[in-house]
Protein backbone atom coordinates (compact mmCIF):
# COMPACT_ATOMS: atom_id res chain seq x y z
CA UNK A 1 0.00 0.00 0.00
CA UNK A 2 1.27 3.50 -1.08
CA UNK A 3 0.88 6.65 1.56
CA UNK A 4 0.85 10.05 0.17
CA UNK A 5 3.10 12.35 1.96
CA UNK A 6 -0.51 14.06 2.82
CA UNK A 7 -1.47 11.08 4.35
CA UNK A 8 1.65 11.06 6.43
CA UNK A 9 1.54 14.56 7.03
CA UNK A 10 -2.04 16.71 7.58
CA UNK A 11 -3.91 13.87 9.25
CA UNK A 12 -1.21 12.45 11.40
CA UNK A 13 -0.64 15.79 12.61
CA UNK A 14 -4.16 16.91 12.89
CA UNK A 15 -5.17 13.72 15.32
CA UNK A 16 -3.11 14.92 17.81
CA UNK A 17 -3.42 18.35 18.18
CA UNK A 18 -7.01 17.09 18.28
CA UNK A 19 -6.30 15.35 21.08
CA UNK A 20 -4.31 18.15 22.04
CA UNK A 21 -7.32 20.44 21.98
CA UNK A 22 -9.31 18.10 24.06
CA UNK A 23 -6.90 17.74 26.70
CA UNK A 24 -6.36 21.56 27.49
CA UNK A 25 -10.20 21.42 27.20
CA UNK A 26 -10.08 18.77 30.08
CA UNK A 27 -7.64 20.83 32.18
CA UNK A 28 -9.70 23.81 31.94
CA UNK A 29 -12.42 21.52 32.87
CA UNK A 30 -10.03 20.12 35.80
CA UNK A 31 -9.19 23.39 37.22
CA UNK A 32 -12.61 25.14 36.99
CA UNK A 33 -13.74 22.11 39.20
CA UNK A 34 -10.70 22.56 41.28
CA UNK A 35 -10.60 26.12 41.95
CA UNK A 36 -7.26 26.26 40.42
CA UNK A 37 -5.86 28.70 37.78
CA UNK A 38 -4.69 27.31 34.35
CA UNK A 39 -2.32 29.75 34.08
CA UNK A 40 0.03 27.78 36.45
CA UNK A 41 0.15 25.24 34.48
CA UNK A 42 2.05 27.79 31.81
CA UNK A 43 5.62 27.49 33.48
CA UNK A 44 5.07 24.09 34.77
CA UNK A 45 8.41 21.68 33.75
CA UNK A 46 8.46 17.93 34.06
CA UNK A 47 12.39 19.04 34.76
CA UNK A 48 14.27 22.18 35.69
CA UNK A 49 15.93 21.81 32.17
CA UNK A 50 13.32 20.94 30.01
CA UNK A 51 11.34 23.88 28.35
CA UNK A 52 7.79 24.84 30.42
CA UNK A 53 4.29 23.68 29.22
CA UNK A 54 3.62 26.66 27.13
CA UNK A 55 6.35 26.04 24.76
CA UNK A 56 5.32 22.37 24.56
CA UNK A 57 2.35 23.85 23.08
CA UNK A 58 3.86 26.05 20.91
CA UNK A 59 6.56 23.71 19.92
CA UNK A 60 3.74 21.58 18.78
CA UNK A 61 1.90 23.73 16.94
CA UNK A 62 4.79 25.03 15.14
CA UNK A 63 6.24 21.52 14.27
CA UNK A 64 2.76 20.65 12.90
CA UNK A 65 1.29 23.87 11.16
CA UNK A 66 5.04 24.95 9.96
CA UNK A 67 6.47 21.79 9.19
CA UNK A 68 3.66 21.40 6.71
CA UNK A 69 4.12 24.95 5.48
CA UNK A 70 7.68 24.07 5.09
CA UNK A 71 6.93 21.47 2.43
CA UNK A 72 5.55 24.26 0.41
CA UNK A 73 8.44 26.41 1.11
CA UNK A 74 11.59 24.02 0.80
CA UNK A 75 12.67 25.46 4.36
CA UNK A 76 12.15 25.33 8.14
CA UNK A 77 13.56 27.22 10.89
CA UNK A 78 12.81 25.50 14.78
CA UNK A 79 10.67 27.55 16.84
CA UNK A 80 12.18 30.03 19.45
CA UNK A 81 11.19 29.89 23.42
CA UNK A 82 9.41 33.15 23.81
CA UNK A 83 6.57 32.70 26.34
CA UNK A 84 5.18 33.01 28.51
CA UNK A 85 1.84 32.41 26.85
CA UNK A 86 -1.48 32.72 28.91
CA UNK A 87 -3.73 29.05 29.41
CA UNK A 88 -6.25 30.99 26.82
CA UNK A 89 -3.84 31.75 24.59
CA UNK A 90 -2.57 28.24 23.97
CA UNK A 91 -6.11 26.66 23.83
CA UNK A 92 -6.27 29.38 20.52
CA UNK A 93 -3.29 28.23 19.32
CA UNK A 94 -4.36 24.70 18.95
CA UNK A 95 -7.55 25.65 17.38
CA UNK A 96 -5.95 27.83 15.08
CA UNK A 97 -3.77 24.41 14.53
CA UNK A 98 -7.07 22.51 13.41
CA UNK A 99 -7.76 25.49 11.13
CA UNK A 100 -4.96 25.34 9.57
CA UNK A 101 -3.97 21.80 9.02
CA UNK A 102 -7.58 21.33 7.90
CA UNK A 103 -6.74 23.89 4.97
CA UNK A 104 -3.74 21.92 3.40
CA UNK A 105 -4.97 20.69 -0.19
CA UNK A 106 -4.14 17.01 -0.58
CA UNK A 107 -3.19 17.56 -4.12
CA UNK A 108 -0.81 20.49 -2.97
CA UNK A 109 1.01 19.18 -0.26
CA UNK A 110 1.50 15.38 -2.45
CA UNK A 111 2.53 17.67 -5.13
CA UNK A 112 6.04 18.12 -2.78
CA UNK A 113 6.82 14.77 -2.87
CA UNK A 114 10.41 14.38 -3.47
CA UNK A 115 11.09 18.17 -2.83
CA UNK A 116 14.13 19.38 -1.49
CA UNK A 117 13.38 20.78 1.99
CA UNK A 118 16.17 22.78 4.20
CA UNK A 119 16.12 23.07 8.34
CA UNK A 120 18.17 25.91 9.49
CA UNK A 121 19.67 25.38 12.90
CA UNK A 122 21.80 28.29 14.14
CA UNK A 123 24.92 28.21 11.34
CA UNK A 124 23.85 24.73 10.81
CA UNK A 125 21.76 23.29 7.45
CA UNK A 126 20.23 20.23 7.21
CA UNK A 127 19.62 18.67 3.63
CA UNK A 128 16.23 16.94 3.55
CA UNK A 129 13.44 15.70 1.28
CA UNK A 130 10.03 16.70 1.96
CA UNK A 131 9.49 13.00 3.30
CA UNK A 132 12.42 13.09 5.03
CA UNK A 133 11.92 15.63 6.90
CA UNK A 134 8.25 14.83 8.01
CA UNK A 135 9.18 11.39 9.22
CA UNK A 136 12.72 11.61 10.83
CA UNK A 137 12.68 15.39 11.97
CA UNK A 138 8.94 17.08 12.05
CA UNK A 139 6.60 14.30 13.50
CA UNK A 140 9.42 12.68 16.21
CA UNK A 141 9.83 16.75 17.41
CA UNK A 142 5.77 17.08 17.49
CA UNK A 143 5.28 14.13 19.35
CA UNK A 144 7.93 14.79 21.61
CA UNK A 145 6.18 18.38 22.66
CA UNK A 146 3.03 17.18 22.43
CA UNK A 147 3.52 14.25 24.87
CA UNK A 148 5.48 16.22 27.16
CA UNK A 149 2.45 18.78 27.51
CA UNK A 150 0.28 15.88 28.34
CA UNK A 151 2.84 14.76 30.81
CA UNK A 152 3.03 17.81 32.67
CA UNK A 153 -0.54 18.03 32.80
CA UNK A 154 -1.37 14.61 34.09
CA UNK A 155 1.51 15.15 36.52
CA UNK A 156 -0.35 18.23 37.84
CA UNK A 157 -3.40 16.46 38.79
CA UNK A 158 -5.26 16.38 35.29
CA UNK A 159 -7.77 13.29 34.97
CA UNK A 160 -6.17 12.54 31.47
CA UNK A 161 -5.24 9.02 30.14
CA UNK A 162 -3.32 7.23 27.29
CA UNK A 163 -6.92 7.35 25.17
CA UNK A 164 -7.13 11.16 25.68
CA UNK A 165 -3.64 11.10 24.20
CA UNK A 166 -4.29 9.25 21.29
CA UNK A 167 -7.47 10.96 19.51
CA UNK A 168 -9.77 9.66 16.75
CA UNK A 169 -7.96 7.04 15.48
CA UNK A 170 -8.16 6.64 11.91
CA UNK A 171 -10.03 2.66 11.22
CA UNK A 172 -10.97 1.26 8.24
CA UNK A 173 -14.18 3.06 6.98
CA UNK A 174 -17.04 0.18 8.07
Amino acid sequence: MAISLYDLSVPTFLQTVTAMAGILDRAAAHCAKTGKDPDDFVEARLFADMAPFHFQIEAAWHHAVCGVEALRTGAFTPPALVGPVPFTALRAMIADAEAALAAFERDEIDGCAGKELDLQIGPRRVAFTAETFIVSFSLPNFHFHAVTAYDILRSRGVPIGKRDYEGRLRTRAG
